[in-house]
């Protein structure tokens, strides 16, 4: 994506199943768990470089010592500087208590992060909020060891207002309104009243609180609580936690929205928001590393037992298509494979645009993040060179040369590294001219590889708003002078806002709400359709719950596919630029073949898997309309 997208937070979990004596002894280290957190933690920086934080937990830990250690950051390099906090630390108390550097038993009580129950999250900040008090993990603490609750998730609820209010009707008083207090508020909440139910239970059979905290641990039912607290909630998510005694959970939402994968064997349970993630770190084969089902959560209790719960009801699976697009890491085998496959399928409308003229075509990519796309985009194009072969040999095989016959296979395709992004540029001027010249120079770009004569094709993973394609990358890529230059982007055009965990939440920043807008104004028919989509949305219901209409889909209704991405093509080129400006989109068909388990399309479709994305979207429009630069959700 060559426009900054702030996205997809990232989780990662483990439980070790052994004592730490164990790990000592087979790796040579009692800190296993902690160094296997920040490589998985490390590996997914990808998705979050906002925050990071980590919270462990101590099994049967003697009271009056601490068993709950957390440490977040909101660093410019987070993760490395929760690791360099931990290891600080853990190096301070070993330098002054040297009888710690190898005895495994007293390294556990006296060390902090030296537990066997770990929960890690890199964060964006959908919000804008960068605080260090809205890292995750959060923390609700309690001197009851079994009703102190550690949260984290990659969510992101559509219906905040409702649950929030949930609480103050149940007679709780939240300190903030922020969706990730709210959930744990909830379930701190049915947390407690398990809690006191088990204990009236055992009380009545004769057991003092001291001899009933024990059995209230072995008896927690973890997904009776989650389902109490679950059932009112509205988006996309995946949603862990750890109790205070060891007991820790990982729910995901009933539409698979926010991705999920877990690996146990004897010595681990691991959970983490990417496949690969798990299989570098621990030497995992693919088919060992498992995807948690819908709706459904993994739950380790203290004794290191595993079950895996239904929790809600799984609803259509919808899984997000932009995780294989963009935002998961490519190594994955299915997700590499996607994305080849994306690539691919755009390549019969490049044919067309360059009128099947592969031999006067360059092939390029922008950003790096596009080259496997960029892969299955050449080999089809190389499939296209090789039938026009065929057809030249066999229309001259009567008079076929050898001289001729070997011009016609040393054919190529013309691929090139077109473009590199200079890191080291800062557009430090304010002033709108002077800043814009500078921005169109962010990119390098490769000088004598195309001719006037030639066109040019560049693939992009997605293209949103825009803007980076106006400013920078067109006029960079016109300075090479190309006859046509034509940009494909391997996904669809986005037209809706996400409210499940990207942060794209305005309408009016999306280039193809503005070719609508566009094209609307054009036809005369702007505010016939304006004021009716708007009346609309100010009647819809109160409660996301109830919103069952996207009402902004009238806004794309008057027109093709193709029209809204002439237009956005029309809107990119500038009138410095000199070539022929195309933008070719993904077809959500194309998507949907490419990627068939993860059919997540809301910001391409507008269908939306719950009720609340339709409110959210509904109300992005009243904002557009009434001039508000607020969010919807």
């Amino acid at each position: 994506m060559s426009e900054l997208i702030k996205h997809e937070c990232g989780i990662a979990t483990l439980r070790l199943l052994k004592p730490l004596s164990y790990y000592k002894e087979k790796y040579g280290t009692a800190f296993y768990g902690i160094n296997k957190m920040y490589l998985m933690m490390e590996k997914q920086h990808n998705r979050g470089q906002d925050g990071a934080g980590i919270a462990s937990v101590k099994l049967d830990v003697e009271p009056g010592n601490r068993y709950i250690s957390r440490v977040r950051s909101n660093e410019a390099q987070p993760i490395q500087d929760i690791f360099a906090q931990i290891n600080h630390r853990i190096n301070a108390e070993i330098e002054a208590n040297p009888e710690l550097q190898d005895n495994v038993e007293l390294q556990k009580k006296n060390l902090p992060y030296i537990g066997e129950v770990f929960l890690g999250h890199v964060r964006y900040g959908t919000y804008g909020k960068n605080s260090l008090e809205s890292v995750h993990p959060f923390l609700r603490q309690n001197n009851w060891m079994h009703r102190n609750l550690i949260v984290a998730g990659n969510f992101n609820m559509t219906n905040v207002n409702e649950l929030f209010q949930k609480l103050i009707d149940i007679g709780q008083h939240p300190k903030e309104k922020a969706d990730t207090i709210t959930v744990m508020e909830k379930i701190g909440h049915f947390l407690d009243s398990e809690v006191r139910k088990l204990y009236k239970k055992l009380k009545s059979e004769g057991f003092n609180k001291k001899e009933a905290s024990p059995h209230i641990i072995e008896q927690l039912k973890i997904h009776k609580i989650l389902r109490k607290s679950s059932k009112d909630w509205d988006g996309g998510y995946v949603l862990a936690g750890m109790l205070g005694h060891g007991d820790s959970f990982v729910m995901r939402d009933p539409n698979g929205i926010r991705p999920a994968y877990y690996y146990k064997d004897d010595e681990v349970v691991v959970v983490a928001s990417e496949r690969p993630v798990i299989q570098t770190a621990f030497n995992a084969k693919y088919e060992d590393v498992h995807e948690l089902d819908p709706g459904h959560a993994i739950i380790t209790k203290k004794d290191g037992s595993v079950s895996f719960k239904k929790i809600l009801e799984p609803k259509e699976r919808k899984a997000c298509s932009f995780e294989r697009i963009y935002f998961s890491r490519g190594s994955d085998a299915e997700i590499y494979t996607e994305r080849k496959n994306l690539g691919r399928l755009l390549m019969p409308e490049v044919l067309d645009a360059i009128d099947f003229d592969t031999m006067n075509s360059v092939f390029s990519y922008i950003p790096n993040t596009a080259e496997t796309s960029f892969y299955g985009m050449v080999e089809a194009a190389q499939d296209e060179l090789n039938r026009q072969k065929n057809q030249a040999i066999l229309k001259e095989k009567e008079n076929l040369t050898d001289e001729r016959l070997s011009e016609i296979l040393n054919l190529r395709l013309r691929t090139e590294k077109i473009a590199v992004k200079d890191a080291k540029l800062r557009t430090f001027i304010t002033e709108d001219s002077s800043r814009d010249d500078l921005v169109a120079h962010v990119y390098d770009v490769t000088y004598g590889v195309v001719k006037p004569t030639d066109n040019l094709v560049v693939i992009d993973d997605s293209i949103v708003r825009g803007t980076t394609l106006k400013k920078s990358i067109l006029k960079m890529l016109d300075r090479l002078n190309p006859k046509k230059i034509i940009i494909v982007s391997s996904a669809p055009q986005i037209r809706y806002p996400d409210c499940y965990g990207i942060d794209m939440a305005k309408l009016e920043d999306f280039v193809a709400f503005q070719a609508a807008v566009s094209l609307l104004k054009e036809r005369g028919i702007y505010d016939e359709v304006v004021e009716s989509i708007y009346k609309k949305c100010q009647n819809q219901p109160v409660f996301a719950s109830e919103t069952e209409e996207n009402y902004v889909k009238a806004m794309y209704e008057p027109f093709s596919y193709e029209e809204i991405s002439d237009r956005i093509a029309l809107l990119l080129s500038e009138e410095s630029i000199n070539a022929e400006v195309k933008v070719i989109y993904q077809t959500v068909e194309k998507l949907h073949e490419a990627c068939p388990k993860n059919l997540g399309d809301w910001y391409f479709t507008g269908d939306y898997p719950t009720l609340g994305g339709n409110k959210v979207v509904n109300k992005a429009f009243m904002n557009f309309y009434e001039g508000k630069n607020d969010r919807a959700y």
